[in-house]
């Protein structure tokens, strides 16, 4: 089959490099394979399915926050990785349609009187966040009167919340169902202050790897192939996002 004109000197380059971020990963550590998670679990599929119509290997790239992959994105250093979008961002770089959701909310410690999102938003409250992650991006723009406290990592912030340094912890629900069971009695509360659209983020000034991508994408949400790999990484509270024109 011949390669699409669009993205020729992508299969000539014979590879996709990926950009990866705590915490969409993990890594054996005997063996030093990275292993998605979450956002990297689809992110990563996605890629390899790609690929594979390509006839092209995946490089998966290994780096620490947003920041650092948005970075490598925009510097042509990686082809792709996996962002919510964000208007900071889509000056940096171009995002295709969304292909998955999911929303913001906090984790809460045991005997917290924080019972729903807008308990949160009060003086002398301090919420954990990580630092330019879109959960803290949006949160920015709605609290006015609790402190926001940034950590780098997730694992930091969480260690906040533990350390009883703060009194809430903000950030996707899935993340913290996962951190909830590492503290007895917390609770992730059931309402959320946001939603969160992740794209394929892509270097600007590339129409036709944007154009492709994105169907690339909406056959994606189309076929079924995200839904079924929502449901094999078992993501809770992950949804595919909506097609693009196919209404409500």
């Amino acid at each position: 089959m011949a390669t699409d004109p669009r993205v020729a000197d992508l299969v000539r380059g014979g590879q996709i490099r990926i950009a990866l971020f705590l915490p969409q990963y993990t890594k054996d550590s005997a063996t030093g394979e990275l292993r998605g998670l979450g956002i990297g679990y689809l992110g990563i599929e996605l890629a390899r399915t790609l690929a594979a119509r390509l006839g092209i290997a995946v490089c998966l790239m290994e780096l620490a926050t947003p920041p650092q992959a948005l970075d490598r994105i925009k510097t042509g250093a990686c082809d792709m990785g996996f962002l919510g979008i964000e208007p900071s961002r889509a000056a940096q770089v171009d995002f295709t349609p969304p292909f998955v959701q999911f929303d913001y909310t906090y984790l809460v410690p045991k005997g917290s009187l924080i019972l729903g999102v807008a308990d949160a938003d009060r003086p002398g409250i301090r919420i954990a966040v990580v630092r330019n992650h879109a959960s803290t991006l949006a949160l920015g723009r709605l609290v006015k009167h609790a402190e926001l406290v940034g950590s780098d990592l997730p694992d930091a912030a969480f260690a906040l919340l533990h350390d009883g340094k703060a009194e809430a912890f903000a950030a996707p629900r899935e993340q913290l169902l996962d951190y909830a069971a590492r503290l007895p009695g917390s609770r992730v509360l059931a309402d959320h202050y946001g939603v969160n659209s992740v794209s394929i983020a892509v270097t600007k000034g590339r129409p036709e790897w944007l154009a492709f991508i994105s169907e690339f994408v909406e056959n994606a949400k189309a076929s079924g192939l995200l839904a079924d790999l929502i449901d094999r990484g078992h993501l809770h509270g992950f949804r595919v996002a909506p097609r693009v024109g196919a209404g409500s």
